[in-house]
């Protein structure tokens, strides 16, 4: 728990070095992020929603630009995001999408039917509407695995919470998206960190 609040304060009080960002001219005051997260795994999901919103914030988005919507579980993340991007309104102000969720094996193939076709829905979507939807299902063999990965076993070397990585990349993609659709393929333009931020380390 500890571990979890210093990692929160860090991303509070410390804005993410981006490597290549002009800082002084990338203007995120008007991007929208939608996250679509799912109801299993409670304790899991909320610790990603918590930390993929504070790196939003520490991006500089406006909180009210960070909408938040749940479904009941990871197959329904197309059907939700489809949803959202056929509606033109939406469409329009909707820079990028998270879909967040948690899949656990089990004693049965429950777990690779589902974590195959959402997969693949997820990126038929978000080529079909060319927004990016980024893909932030944790697909775990066992709920330790599932523990680490959303930063929640700090006793593991390999504790790190997956949701700042796709909180970043939403950002990342929503920027290359906004410079995509003016023809701008400058080298010269900002990638975000290919590295790990030190400061965002578990």
């Amino acid at each position: 728990m500890e571990d979890s609040q210093a990692k929160e304060q860090s991303i509070k009080h410390a804005p993410l070095s981006l490597k290549n960002l002009n800082q002084s001219t990338t203007d995120l005051s008007n991007m929208k992020i939608l996250i679509i997260h799912t109801e299993w795994n409670k304790t899991i999901i909320n610790n990603l929603l918590k930390f993929s919103i504070l790196t939003l914030q520490s991006l500089n988005l406006k909180a009210e630009n960070i909408l938040i919507q749940s479904v009941p579980g990871s197959y329904e993340l197309p059907w939700a995001c489809n949803s959202v991007l056929s509606n033109p309104t939406m469409h329009k102000d909707i820079d990028a999408i998270i879909a967040m969720g948690v899949l656990i094996k089990g004693d049965t193939m429950h777990f690779e039917y589902i974590a195959d076709s959402v997969s693949q829905k997820l990126m038929e979507v978000s080529i079909k509407h060319n927004k990016p939807i980024i893909f932030g299902v944790l697909t775990c063999l066992t709920e330790a695995q599932a523990l680490i990965r959303s930063g929640l076993d700090p006793s593991s070397p390999s504790n790190h919470n997956h949701a700042i990585d796709w909180a970043k990349a939403a950002v990342d993609c929503a920027l290359n998206s906004r410079r995509f659709a003016q023809d701008d393929l400058s080298s010269t333009h900002h990638h975000f960190l290919t590295a790990e931020d030190p400061s965002l380390v578990a």
